[in-house]
Order: C-alpha cells, then sequence, then structure tokens
C-alpha cells in the first residue's frame, strides 16, 4: 500500500513539474520575441509611471507631508485635514511625558510614510475637537481619511491596554 502512494505521488509530481516547466516554456518563449521597440514602449511606461510617482510625492510635500508639526488652532486643524487625504493627528498636552514619546516616534513615520500627513495640537487649544472627540485621556491619536475621523487611539498604558 506504502508503495502504490508513493508511485500515486511520483506521478503527481511529476506532472506538476511538467505543468511549471511548460509555464516558465511559454513565458522564456514570450521574452524571447520581445524587441526593441517593445523594450523601448516599456521603459518609456516604467520612466511615466516614475515622474507620475515623483509628482505625487512632491505634491504632498508641498502639502506639508513628510514632517511631524505642531499646528496652532482647531481651525488649523480643519484646514490641513481637508488639504489631505491621509491625517494623523496626536492630540497633547505638554506637560505629559508620554506625548514626547509619542512625538519622537511620529517624527519617525512622517518622515517614511510621505502619503499620509502628520501633525499634532495642544488639547488646551482644542476644545472643541476635544469634545466632539470624546478625548478623554492624553496622548491620544486620531486617523482621519478624506476628512473623516476613522479611529481614537487613546491612553497608552502598560500591558498594551488602551
Amino acid at each position: 500500500m506504502a508503495d502504490q502512494s508513493m508511485d500515486i505521488l511520483s506521478k503527481v509530481l511529476e506532472q506538476t513539474a511538467k505543468l511549471v516547466e511548460e509555464k516558465l516554456d511559454a513565458q522564456m518563449s514570450k521574452l524571447n520575441e520581445i524587441d526593441e521597440d517593445d523594450l523601448e514602449r516599456l521603459k518609456e511606461r516604467r520612466l511615466e509611471a516614475l515622474k507620475k510617482a515623483q509628482k505625487q510625492k512632491q505634491e504632498w510635500l508641498n502639502k506639508g507631508h513628510g514632517e511631524y508639526r505642531e499646528i496652532s488652532s482647531e481651525k488649523d486643524f480643519f484646514g490641513e485635514v481637508k488639504d489631505s487625504k491621509n491625517v494623523v493627528c496626536h492630540f497633547y498636552k505638554g506637560s505629559t511625558f508620554r506625548c514626547k514619546i509619542l512625538d519622537k516616534h511620529l517624527t519617525i513615520l512622517a518622515k517614511k510614510h510621505v502619503e499620509t500627513k502628520f501633525i499634532t495640537l495642544n488639547v488646551d487649544k482644542a476644545p472643541f475637537l476635544t469634545d466632539r472627540l470624546r478625548i478623554k485621556v492624553i496622548p491620544t491619536m486620531c486617523l482621519l481619511i478624506d476628512g473623516k475621523n476613522k479611529g481614537l487611539c487613546g491612553g497608552i498604558h502598560r500591558h498594551g491596554k488602551h
């Protein structure tokens, strides 16, 4: 019975290897048929995609992405959020040590994730937002997508409790 199972397994493996080999042969044949014009078109498309990506990155940088910065008022908050698709806002209080720790990490993230704007706002300068978002614990982060609040993460406690 074990020999029969091994024979079946060998046949299945052989058929699978044959299928993979055929697919690879077809792909290699396709690659061999690419001529100079095809390569040039591929190169142009790739260059265009790179230019588009660079233009998008520059637009983000012009809107204040790529850096972590403090905004001074609720009015500024609404302008910043309206101006960008993805925004992370850290609501802080200057006297809170954990806010300083979070600032350090958000500074690093802002440089790595240019597609998102990272801002911080003192809760004492934002009573309306603090109340509206029901911020009770500091630090609190707010994720906004297309100007809409998609979630709050507040209160960093031991053992990962929020």
